[in-house]
């Protein structure tokens, strides 16, 4: 009897601690990420530290060479830049032209509906598809470009795609349905009956944007800041597609491509995967620090 009353009193100890058989549930997405994230990270991590013949002959031996070669190659070294410097103002524009966009037409109307789904409709486009209508709409021989020449108002045609416009322009129409959702959720989530109330007291539009709306939005904008950066700091297609893939929209992701598929060198395409990662938990870290010290209480939308 004694043995029968240890034994489930030890269950209801390890039950209070929420250790009971419902943490069964919890193996099948346990083993998934092992399986596909944290064995594929821990083999990534491992080659970068075990440089090709080539680059111990270059650039020496030792664990960090891929990481000395990275750096030291002004090629591969801008990339990051190059990166930033596409992805960074994609995310901030996303996010700057949804705040609007989505605060308007989070109220009910005529034709809400229909021009939502217009909104999001890129979203079904995917990256491919949408380069290849970058190219037909705003190439050298494009429909705009023929237009603005038929009505005069060019001389020679605007260049619009394979540089830095057209992967920026590329990385808006991917990546602007998304911040448009994801802020979306998070208005839907704020008490219409706050606003209410400070109109009641006498605050203007203004007053009420910059004093309720702002600082309940503020972890929704962090969320989908970090989201559309880190769909843009990852671009590929387009890069390469609408952009020039050996000069200014050389991004970390061909510089991986390039080092993986035409030089054969899996550590040093580990090794670039790595630093993007890096850069991007960097990113993330300063975004997230910055939400905190603008507002620390719960967040106000459903995001």
């Amino acid at each position: 009897m004694s043995g029968t009353r240890s034994t489930a009193s030890l269950q209801h100890r390890l039950a209070e601690r929420g250790i009971d058989r419902s943490l069964l549930l919890v193996v099948p997405a346990v083993l998934f990420t092992l399986a596909l994230f944290v064995y594929p990270f821990a083999y990534g991590l491992g080659l970068t530290i075990q440089p090709s013949a080539a680059i111990r002959e270059q650039w020496g031996g030792g664990i960090l060479a891929n990481y000395v070669a990275f750096f030291s190659d002004p090629f591969f070294r801008d990339s990051i830049w190059i990166t930033m410097r596409l992805a960074l103002p994609a995310a901030l524009f996303n996010v700057l032209a949804a705040v609007p966009v989505a605060f308007k037409l989070r109220r009910k109307f005529r034709g809400k509906r229909a021009l939502t789904t217009l909104l999001v409709l890129p979203i079904a486009l995917g990256t491919v598809l949408t380069a290849q209508g970058l190219l037909i709409f705003a190439g050298r021989q494009g429909w705009l470009n023929r237009l603005l020449m038929d009505i005069g108002l060019i001389d020679q045609p605007l260049t619009l795609v394979m540089n830095y416009t057209g992967v920026f322009l590329s990385l808006v129409i991917s990546g602007f349905p998304f911040a448009f959702l994801l802020i979306s959720s998070y208005l839907s989530g704020i008490d219409p009956s706050l606003e209410a109330a400070a109109t009641t007291l006498g605050a203007g539009w203004w007053q009420r944007f910059r004093r309720i709306i702002m600082p309940l939005l503020a972890p929704g904008l962090a969320t989908t800041f970090v989201l559309t950066f880190v769909l843009a700091f990852s671009v590929f297609p387009s890069a390469r597609l609408v952009g020039d893939a050996t000069g200014e929209t050389r991004v970390m992701a061909l510089m991986a491509y390039r080092a993986f598929g035409e030089q054969i060198d899996y550590p040093m395409a580990s090794t670039v995967a790595i630093l993007m990662g890096v850069v991007e938990l960097i990113v993330i870290a300063l975004v997230l620090l910055w939400r905190s010290t603008l507002y620390k209480g719960s967040t106000g939308g459903k995001g």
